[in-house]
C-alpha cells in the first residue's frame, strides 16, 4: 500500500520543503501527488513539476482549493505536509482536518498556544492523525538511550544538561544577508519568541522524547543581537522536571562558529549519557567508576527499537534526511494501519499533543523573562 499526499509550502529554493518531501519518499510508502508550492504563479508551477506532479490541475494556487478539490476525488490524498512559516500552520492544519485529510507539520505546531490547543482539539473530535517534524528526536541513537533509560541503564535521572548554538543569524547580520530565513525576525510572522521557539523547542522534544521527562518549571533569561531585533536570539533557560530533577537549556542563533551544535547529556544515579549532533551514529555511555563506551548506531549490542529505524550498516553515516525519514516512516505506518482497521506493530513520533507541550514551554519561558526572569509553571491545563 502506498498513501498519497501533497505538500504545502517549500517551493524551489525554500529547505525545508525539499527535506519533507525526501523524507516522506524515502521509505516509498508514499507518493507525492499534489501541492501549493508558493503564492507565485511561475515558481508554484515550476515546484511541482520539478517534483513530478504530471497533472498540473493537481498544482493549486491556493491551499483551500487544495483541501477542498483532494477531499472531493475517489484517488485525493490521504495525509498533506505543511512546510510553511508559522503563522499560517493553524489556517492550513484546520482546513485539512476539516476536509478529513491528516496532517505531518513542520514545528511549531502554531503561531501561539490558542491555536495548538484547538488544533489539539480538532484532531481528537474527528480522529485524524497529526504529526510534527521535531527532527533530532529519530536518531537510532536516541531511541536507544530511550531504551537504556527506560530499563534503568543510567539510574534515577539527577540532571539533564542541552544546547544548539548557531551562528546563522549574526553571519547573515555581518553580510547583509536576505537570506529567505530572515522571515524568522518577525514577530507578525514568527511569534512572541524567536530563539526559544525556533531551536529551543527543538531542544525540549530532545529532552521528552530521549527521556521521558516533562518540564514542570522554567527560569528564563533572553538576550538579543543586534540590540534593536524585536525577538531574543540567545536564550538560557533553568529547567524543572519535578522530584527533584534539573536541567539547563541554552539556545542561540548568535554563537560563532557553530552551524547546527546540538548536544544532550543526561546525569543519573549509575551513569550517563551523551548524544552530539556533529557525531550522530555516536551514543557515549558512563557507568560510574567505569570508562566511557562508545556505542554505534545498528550494531547487534543496540536495543531493537534503535536497530528497527537504522538503515545503513554500522559506521556508514546516517543525518538530517533520514531522521526526517524515520519520522514520515512513523507516522506512515499509523496511518496504514488505521486505514488497514489494523493496530500497527510500532510507530514514535512527535504528535499535536507534543507540539501543545512545545507551545506551553515557549510561553512560560517568554513570561519568566518578561517578568524578571522568574520561575514560571509550564501549565498544562487552564492556560490564561
Amino acid at each position: 500500500m502506498e498513501l498519497r499526499f501533497g505538500i504545502v509550502g517549500g517551493a524551489i529554493g525554500a529547505f525545508i520543503g525539499d527535506v519533507h518531501r525526501h523524507g516522506a519518499l524515502m521509505d516509498d510508502m508514499a507518493v507525492l501527488k499534489c501541492g501549493c508550492f508558493s503564492r507565485n504563479p511561475e515558481k508554484n508551477l515550476a515546484t511541482g513539476r520539478k517534483w513530478h506532479i504530471y497533472d498540473e490541475n493537481r498544482i493549486y494556487k491556493d491551499y483551500r482549493e487544495m483541501a477542498e478539490s483532494e477531499s472531493k476525488r475517489e484517488d485525493g490524498i490521504q495525509f498533506v505536509a505543511i512546510t510553511t512559516p508559522n503563522v499560517s500552520h493553524y489556517e492550513i492544519a484546520k482546513c485539512f482536518m476539516e476536509h478529513g485529510i491528516h496532517v505531518m507539520c513542520d514545528k511549531p505546531l502554531a503561531f501561539n498556544l490558542e491555536q495548538g490547543i484547538e488544533l489539539e482539539k480538532i484532531a481528537k473530535e474527528r480522529n485524524m492523525l497529526f504529526g510534527l517534524t521535531y527532527t533530532y528526536t529519530a536518531y537510532a541513537v536516541i531511541r536507544q538511550a530511550r531504551e537504556m533509560i527506560k530499563h534503568g541503564e543510567i539510574g534515577d535521572i539527577l540532571h539533564v544538561v542541552t544546547e544548539y548554538p548557531q551562528d546563522w543569524l549574526i553571519s547573515a547580520v555581518n553580510s547583509d544577508s536576505s537570506d529567505q530565513a530572515m522571515w524568522r525576525l518577525d514577530p507578525e510572522i514568527a511569534g512572541e519568541s524567536l530563539c526559544t521557539a525556533d531551536i529551543g523547542t527543538h531542544l525540549e522534544q530532545l529532552i521528552v522524547q530521549m527521556t521521558g521527562l516533562e518540564i514542570k518549571r522554567v527560569l528564563a533569561r533572553f538576550d538579543t543581537y543586534p540590540r534593536d531585533l524585536p525577538l531574543e536570539t540567545n536564550t538560557t533557560i533553568m529547567l524543572d522536571f519535578g522530584d527533584q530533577i534539573t536541567g539547563t537549556l541554552w539556545a542561540s542563533q548568535i554563537a560563532i562558529g557553530y552551524e547546527c551544535g546540538v548536544k544532550i547529556r543526561v546525569f543519573g544515579t549509575k551513569g550517563s549519557l551523551e548524544w552530539c549532533h556533529e557525531a550522530p551514529g555516536i551514543l557515549k555511555y558512563t557507568k560510574v567508576n567505569q570508562p566511557t563506551q562508545i556505542m554505534s548506531a545498528n550494531r547487534d549490542y543496540m536495543y531493537p527499537e534503535s536497530q528497527r529505524i537504522s538503515r545503513i550498516p554500522a559506521g556508514h553515516p546516517e543525518g538530517y534526511f533520514e531522521a526526517f525519514g524515520n519520522l514520515y516512516h512513523a507516522f506512515c505506518e499509523h496511518l496504514m494501519a488505521r486505514l488497514e482497521e489494523r493496530e500497527p506493530e510500532t510507530y514514535t513520533y512527535p504528535t499535536v499533543e507534543d507540539g501543545v507541550k512545545g507551545l506551553r514551554f515557549v510561553k512560560a519561558c517568554v513570561e519568566s523573562n518578561r517578568n524578571g526572569n522568574v520561575w514560571v509553571e509550564v501549565q498544562d491545563e487552564d492556560d490564561n
